[in-house]
């Protein structure tokens, strides 16, 4: 296996992530890095954050370089359009020229879809920590993407958008009762996307640090939860699938993807 070039593009405000690392929580770059070395750890990764970083231009110009891009999760909601997204879907629309592999992973995929002319919309349901029943369709089970994977498995997952119109060549790999798309492949010139709207680099540990760090912004603001003692309810449901959860399985799409770019 040679050594690789990956840019990782971390999609969340430098203040989210700042907020993260005070209460001891990694940034999804780090969760990223932790999961694809367990693979392979002479990958060479640079990171990038289009919101905020200043040298974009200087990376723009080094994009040929990468053997692949990921693109990871966000707390951001892409309707609400703001400059800092508008920064992160002009940074993708130029990546999609010039990255010939790219990994786009929740809001990842949701900023790949609406720059090559996709739609994304607040979903009606949502995932919080947990994806259940995802279910690989037949274009899926010939998708490099899903070699050896269990066609209907559960995820770590965290999202309230979800893509409701691919771009004009996109193809729905998976789909459950929540999102129909929960993953998807597109190609945008010589660029190959592969997009997740779940989560197979972060565990689910993390997840449920994540929503008790969230708690009251997902009780008072996002209204999923009534009370505590629900979301501590939620809780133990996710411990009962860390209790019989695979994970080299969780992660295959990672390491399958990073196989189709050697």
């Amino acid at each position: 296996m040679k050594n690789l070039n990956i840019l990782i593009v971390e999609g969340n405000l430098k203040e989210e992530n700042q907020n993260f690392l005070k209460v001891g929580i990694q940034t999804h770059t780090e969760s990223l890095k932790d999961s694809l070395n367990v693979f392979n750890n002479n990958y060479h990764f640079d990171v990038i954050n289009p919101s905020s970083d200043q040298n974009l231009d200087e990376v723009k110009n080094k994009l040929p370089k990468y053997d692949g891009l990921i693109w990871g999760g966000s707390s951001l909601n892409i309707y609400n359009n703001t400059p800092e997204i508008k920064r992160q879907i002009e940074f993708m629309r130029e990546c999609q020229k010039q990255v010939k592999n790219i990994l786009a992973i929740c809001w990842g995929m949701q900023v790949a879809v609406t720059a090559a002319g996709g739609e994304v919309k607040k979903s009606e349901k949502s995932h919080i920590g947990i994806a259940n029943e995802i279910i690989i369709n037949n274009e899926g089970l010939n998708s490099s993407i899903y070699k050896n994977k269990n066609n209907n498995f559960n995820s770590p997952a965290f999202n309230f958008d979800e893509v409701v119109k691919l771009p004009t060549n996109g193809i729905c790999l998976a789909s459950n009762k929540i999102n129909k798309v929960q993953s998807s492949y597109f190609t945008v010139g010589k660029s190959k996307i592969y997009g997740l709207q779940y989560h197979p680099e972060i565990t689910y540990e993390k997840m449920i640090s994540l929503i008790e760090f969230r708690k009251d912004r997902l009780i008072q603001t996002r209204k999923a939860f009534r009370d505590e003692e629900e979301i501590k309810n939620h809780i133990l449901f996710i411990k009962k699938e860390i209790a019989v959860s695979n994970k080299s399985q969780r992660m295959i799409e990672l390491k399958n993807w990073m196989d189709s770019i050697n």
